[in-house]
Protein backbone atom coordinates (compact mmCIF):
# COMPACT_ATOMS: atom_id res chain seq x y z
CA UNK A 1 0.00 0.00 0.00
CA UNK A 2 1.30 3.47 -0.91
CA UNK A 3 2.32 5.88 1.84
CA UNK A 4 -0.13 8.81 2.09
CA UNK A 5 1.33 12.18 1.13
CA UNK A 6 0.20 15.77 1.64
CA UNK A 7 -1.81 17.29 4.45
CA UNK A 8 -5.43 16.84 5.50
CA UNK A 9 -6.97 19.12 8.11
CA UNK A 10 -8.59 17.34 11.06
CA UNK A 11 -9.56 20.26 13.33
CA UNK A 12 -9.06 24.02 13.32
CA UNK A 13 -9.10 26.19 16.46
CA UNK A 14 -10.63 29.43 15.17
CA UNK A 15 -11.27 30.59 18.73
CA UNK A 16 -7.50 30.77 19.32
CA UNK A 17 -7.06 33.27 16.49
CA UNK A 18 -9.79 35.45 17.99
CA UNK A 19 -8.84 35.23 21.67
CA UNK A 20 -5.04 35.33 21.33
CA UNK A 21 -2.35 37.21 19.47
CA UNK A 22 -0.34 34.40 17.88
CA UNK A 23 3.40 35.11 18.00
CA UNK A 24 5.26 31.97 16.94
CA UNK A 25 4.08 28.62 15.56
CA UNK A 26 5.63 25.17 16.00
CA UNK A 27 4.67 21.81 14.50
CA UNK A 28 4.59 18.84 16.89
CA UNK A 29 3.77 15.17 16.56
CA UNK A 30 1.18 13.62 18.88
CA UNK A 31 1.30 10.24 20.62
CA UNK A 32 -2.09 8.60 19.95
CA UNK A 33 -3.65 5.15 20.22
CA UNK A 34 -5.12 3.37 17.21
CA UNK A 35 -8.73 4.20 18.07
CA UNK A 36 -7.80 7.88 18.53
CA UNK A 37 -6.24 7.98 15.06
CA UNK A 38 -9.33 6.39 13.52
CA UNK A 39 -11.60 8.85 15.32
CA UNK A 40 -9.38 11.74 14.17
CA UNK A 41 -9.57 10.44 10.61
CA UNK A 42 -13.36 10.81 10.90
CA UNK A 43 -12.86 14.40 12.15
CA UNK A 44 -14.14 13.90 15.72
CA UNK A 45 -11.60 16.23 17.37
CA UNK A 46 -12.23 19.42 19.36
CA UNK A 47 -9.44 21.88 20.22
CA UNK A 48 -11.56 24.75 21.58
CA UNK A 49 -10.58 24.44 25.26
CA UNK A 50 -7.15 22.88 24.68
CA UNK A 51 -3.72 24.18 25.59
CA UNK A 52 -0.18 22.81 25.69
CA UNK A 53 1.80 22.42 28.89
CA UNK A 54 5.45 21.62 29.59
CA UNK A 55 5.96 19.25 32.54
CA UNK A 56 9.21 17.55 33.46
CA UNK A 57 10.98 18.34 30.15
CA UNK A 58 8.06 16.95 28.13
CA UNK A 59 5.30 18.75 26.24
CA UNK A 60 1.67 17.69 26.72
CA UNK A 61 -1.57 18.55 24.94
CA UNK A 62 -4.21 19.13 27.63
CA UNK A 63 -7.97 19.48 27.14
CA UNK A 64 -8.18 18.30 23.53
CA UNK A 65 -11.15 16.01 23.05
CA UNK A 66 -11.00 13.09 20.62
CA UNK A 67 -14.36 11.30 20.61
CA UNK A 68 -14.45 7.55 21.17
CA UNK A 69 -14.31 5.45 18.02
CA UNK A 70 -17.62 3.60 17.61
CA UNK A 71 -16.18 0.34 16.20
CA UNK A 72 -13.42 -0.02 18.82
CA UNK A 73 -15.56 -2.24 21.05
CA UNK A 74 -14.06 -2.53 24.53
CA UNK A 75 -10.62 -1.39 23.34
CA UNK A 76 -11.40 2.31 23.05
CA UNK A 77 -9.70 5.28 24.63
CA UNK A 78 -10.46 8.01 27.17
CA UNK A 79 -11.60 11.02 25.14
CA UNK A 80 -10.17 13.80 27.34
CA UNK A 81 -6.81 12.39 28.41
CA UNK A 82 -3.56 14.38 28.21
CA UNK A 83 -1.54 13.48 25.12
CA UNK A 84 2.24 13.67 24.79
CA UNK A 85 3.63 16.01 22.12
CA UNK A 86 6.75 15.09 20.19
CA UNK A 87 9.19 18.01 19.99
CA UNK A 88 12.97 18.35 19.90
CA UNK A 89 14.68 19.15 23.21
CA UNK A 90 15.75 22.59 21.94
CA UNK A 91 12.17 23.45 20.93
CA UNK A 92 10.83 22.40 24.34
CA UNK A 93 13.48 24.41 26.19
CA UNK A 94 12.87 27.48 24.03
CA UNK A 95 9.09 27.34 24.46
CA UNK A 96 9.39 26.73 28.22
CA UNK A 97 11.65 29.76 28.63
CA UNK A 98 9.29 32.03 26.71
CA UNK A 99 6.19 30.82 28.55
CA UNK A 100 7.83 31.17 31.97
CA UNK A 101 9.43 34.59 31.46
CA UNK A 102 7.02 36.52 29.28
CA UNK A 103 3.69 35.23 30.57
CA UNK A 104 2.73 33.68 27.25
CA UNK A 105 0.72 30.50 26.72
CA UNK A 106 0.84 27.59 24.27
CA UNK A 107 -2.35 27.13 22.26
CA UNK A 108 -3.04 24.46 19.60
CA UNK A 109 -4.26 26.18 16.43
CA UNK A 110 -4.90 23.15 14.23
CA UNK A 111 -4.54 19.38 14.02
CA UNK A 112 -3.87 17.67 10.71
CA UNK A 113 -2.47 14.59 8.98
CA UNK A 114 0.91 15.15 7.34
CA UNK A 115 2.18 12.24 5.28
CA UNK A 116 -0.05 9.87 7.26
CA UNK A 117 0.99 11.10 10.72
CA UNK A 118 -1.04 13.26 13.08
CA UNK A 119 0.51 16.66 13.74
CA UNK A 120 -0.54 19.61 15.89
CA UNK A 121 0.39 23.21 15.21
CA UNK A 122 1.09 24.94 18.52
CA UNK A 123 1.28 28.71 18.77
CA UNK A 124 3.03 30.80 21.37
CA UNK A 125 0.27 33.28 22.19
CA UNK A 126 -0.57 36.34 24.26
CA UNK A 127 -4.16 36.75 25.48
CA UNK A 128 -6.25 39.61 24.09
CA UNK A 129 -8.49 41.88 26.11
CA UNK A 130 -12.11 42.38 25.07
CA UNK A 131 -11.32 45.83 23.63
CA UNK A 132 -8.44 44.34 21.60
CA UNK A 133 -10.79 41.72 20.13
CA UNK A 134 -13.22 44.45 19.10
CA UNK A 135 -10.42 46.49 17.53
CA UNK A 136 -9.21 43.48 15.54
CA UNK A 137 -12.73 42.84 14.25
CA UNK A 138 -13.18 46.52 13.33
CA UNK A 139 -9.82 46.58 11.50
CA UNK A 140 -10.73 43.43 9.59
CA UNK A 141 -14.10 44.91 8.56
CA UNK A 142 -12.44 48.16 7.47
CA UNK A 143 -9.90 46.24 5.39
CA UNK A 144 -12.73 44.27 3.76
CA UNK A 145 -14.54 47.52 2.88
CA UNK A 146 -11.35 48.94 1.33
CA UNK A 147 -10.83 45.80 -0.75
CA UNK A 148 -14.45 45.93 -2.00
CA UNK A 149 -14.10 49.58 -2.97
CA UNK A 150 -10.83 48.90 -4.82
CA UNK A 151 -12.43 45.93 -6.61
CA UNK A 152 -15.33 48.13 -7.83
CA UNK A 153 -12.93 50.79 -9.14
CA UNK A 154 -11.04 48.32 -11.38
Amino acid sequence: MAKPTGTKLIADNRRARRDYELIERVEAGVVLTGSEVKSARDGHVQLGQAYADIRGNEAWLVGASIAEYAESGGFGHVSDRDRKLLLHRGEIDSLYGKVREKGLTLVPTRMYFKDGRVKVEIALARGRERADKRRVIADRDAQRQIERAMKRRR
